[in-house]
């Protein structure tokens, strides 16, 4: 594959797996839920198709639902896997491990905020939309100016993948997403030195069933922390 110019990185950033609570449409934020057993399938599909990627660097957030993600990716690939807190999904307060349902019967208004998108906005305990955007871009601003000219995968959450994807289109955090973000999703994009640029996105060929059999990912990779 062709190497990046010297001063571009590419980024191919993933969803981590499905979870039991993603299922229940339960609220997981900074709560650390495991894969189930189809996100375990997933996590090995992603990391079959990223076989033949050339990728310098394997980085995730410290949850284990995307550092179980990555660490099949890594597997794969023969590289360390390098955690990062600041990829963790958006923390938010007394609504983690209630539905959007639950959420909304018990704080109306508050869910009302939160439907809105108001970046000033977080639930008690937790963090302001604004704040988990900007948390969010320094990560990945950081990790891309550390691998200039190389290829690196980041595994994260949904709410982190958001964040990118608004960050690389412009698009404001109050305007209502009409984009997917599904698990175990190969995503792509491009970060010149000042900014991110949209290459390809929700591309999940790899999770259809008859995508081929995988070979078994064998254990013994030890994570450490970026």
């Amino acid at each position: 594959m062709r190497r990046m110019p010297d001063h571009v990185t590419r980024l191919l950033v993933i969803r981590h797996g499905e979870t039991a609570w993603n299922t229940e449409s339960r609220i997981q934020g900074h709560i650390d839920i495991p894969l189930n057993d189809k996100g375990r399938w997933q996590a090995q599909r992603v990391a079959q198709a990223l076989a033949d990627e050339e990728l310098d660097a394997i980085y995730s957030s410290d949850l284990q639902r995307a550092r179980d993600t990555a660490l099949a990716i890594a597997r794969v690939k023969g590289l360390p896997l390098n955690q990062d807190v600041n990829l963790r999904e958006r923390h938010f307060g007394r609504f983690e491990g209630k539905t959007q349902g639950e959420v909304a019967a018990q704080w109306p208004q508050e869910a009302q905020r939160w439907r809105d998108r108001d970046p000033s906005y977080g639930p008690e305990g937790g963090e302001t939309l604004q704040s988990f955007y900007d948390r969010s871009l320094e990560a990945l601003m950081r990790l891309a100016r550390r691998h200039p000219g190389q290829s690196i995968a980041v595994v994260a959450h949904g709410g982190v993948l958001d964040c990118f994807y608004r960050a690389a289109n412009g698009m404001a955090l109050n305007v209502p997403r009409s984009w997917k973000i599904t698990n175990a999703s190969i995503n792509r994009l491009l970060f010149n030195g000042e900014g991110f640029g949209l290459v390809g996105w929700a591309d999940n060929r790899h999770l259809e069933e008859d995508a081929g059999a995988l070979d078994e990912v064998t254990d013994g990779l030890v994570a450490r922390r970026a």
